[in-house]
């Protein structure tokens, strides 16, 4: 496709984001594209367009020639994925936000882009109106990148942000949430950290070359995170993210999750507030770079998809250089995490698993400890997302080469005293 040639669009979906990208392409005369058809499931509500780009009939979309660009922005799996999937069988390009479908089958939809040579694009399903994809790719070599750590779902960090600067508690902070379009009806896709985890499954691939299934990745949400945590955060000089994290080990494998963390007040990411999404690289030579912006609404979720759009002029592809042109990483569980966990009861919390409990503290109805934990145990174990214990990440959490001996009979004598 030369840069010169127009582009004309089936769009699927014409919600929030499909609405806006509409508008955005209305502003954006200069990028020669139409949207030609837009596939939408309910015929009968009003909307801001002409009744004629309207169809209901996603074949007159797919199996159309002078369509080039497939644009796909709807809120179901696997109606997105028979789109997406056929419109590249169709020898159409595709630009898609569907984060959960993308996670769920990226090892077929790599494939296909193989097989069809045609381009899939997915720049707004990773923090919205941050290029964090297409800088992975094109800017940071495999071998230089040491690290990367994300704040990438704005639903959980408004909450977290009304915890900490208005002391609501987590049930008034999301119905705040709710209220105020940030958070869905149903607010489990957020709060418990899929969206997040899903949005990592990619960003993985375009950092490290890895590609593994969502559920392969250790994650939990802010579900339950209680103000009492809040407070000790605040007593330590710390605030609390949902922070998405990889990171390469020694012995060349990458240790990588998605969980709530304390956050240190001169880090880039204690300056992330409310539906904002921020993300920290740190490369060999590059130190540490940090992007900023909206992860999510209208306009930047289009901008992003525009981007893309805008790409396709120029016949851009992702070229998948960690996973194709490196020797891939793969996810380690072989190192320790530093851990704050706070609990109501002691019962429920294999303190001999521990490597060392550093602190510990017990009020009448709940108890906390920090201490240090095979990462194995989270990954093979789930007392740590049960009975309302809430696990909270140390700042620079993955802890490697440690003498385990002697940190586990300390670990004992303190289980003793407790």
């Amino acid at each position: 496709m030369d840069a010169h040639k127009k582009l004309t669009i089936g769009l699927f979906g014409f919600g929030v984001v499909g609405e806006g990208l509409y508008k955005v392409l209305q502003q954006t005369s200069s990028l020669s594209a139409e949207i030609k058809k837009v596939c939408i499931k309910d015929p009968g509500k009003k909307r801001n367009a002409p009744d004629t780009l309207f169809t209901t009939d996603r074949d007159e979309i797919l199996n159309d020639p002078e369509i080039n660009v497939v644009v796909e922005v709807i809120n179901e799996t696997e109606p997105a994925y028979y789109i997406v999937s056929t419109a590249l069988k169709n020898g159409k390009d595709v630009v898609s936000a569907s984060k959960k479908m993308l996670a769920e089958h990226l090892p077929q939809l790599l494939k296909l882009q193989e097989e069809t040579g045609r381009s899939l694009l997915y720049e707004s399903s990773a923090c919205a109106s941050i290029p964090v994809i297409r800088n992975l790719e094109e800017y940071y070599d495999n071998d230089l990148l040491h690290g990367i750590k994300a704040i990438v779902n704005g639903s959980t960090n408004f909450i977290l942000t009304k915890m900490f600067e208005d002391k609501l508690d987590f049930k008034s902070a999301l119905l705040l949430a709710q209220q105020l379009g940030f958070a869905e009806a149903d607010p489990a896709l957020d709060v418990e950290g899929w969206d997040a985890l899903n949005k990592w499954t990619l960003l993985l691939n375009h950092a490290y070359g890895i590609v593994t299934a969502p559920t392969n990745i250790s994650f939990t949400g802010i579900q339950n995170i209680q103000l009492q945590d809040a407070v000790v955060a605040e007593e330590k000089h710390f605030s609390i993210k949902l922070v998405a994290q990889a990171q390469k080990l020694k012995n060349g494998g990458v240790a990588a999750f998605v969980m709530p963390q304390f956050v240190k007040q001169d880090d880039h990411l204690a300056f992330v507030k409310n539906e904002y999404n921020g993300v920290v690289i740190e490369s060999g030579f590059a130190d540490k770079q940090f992007f900023y912006g909206k992860g999510a609404g209208s306009f930047p979720t289009a901008s992003a998809v525009l981007s893309d759009i805008s790409a396709l002029r120029y016949q851009y592809k992702y070229e998948y250089k960690k996973l194709y042109h490196h020797k891939p990483n793969v996810l380690s569980n072989d190192f320790h995490i530093k851990v704050y966990v706070s609990f109501n009861d002691w019962k429920h919390i294999p303190r001999e698993k521990f490597e060392s409990i550093d602190e510990w503290h017990a009020d009448e109805d709940r108890k906390y400890l920090v201490g240090l934990l095979p990462f194995s145990e989270l990954r093979e174990n789930s007392w740590w997302k049960e009975n309302n214990v809430s696990l909270i990440l140390y700042p620079d959490p993955v802890v490697e080469d440690i003498d385990t001996r002697k940190l586990k009979k300390r670990s004992l004598e303190l289980a003793g005293i407790i």
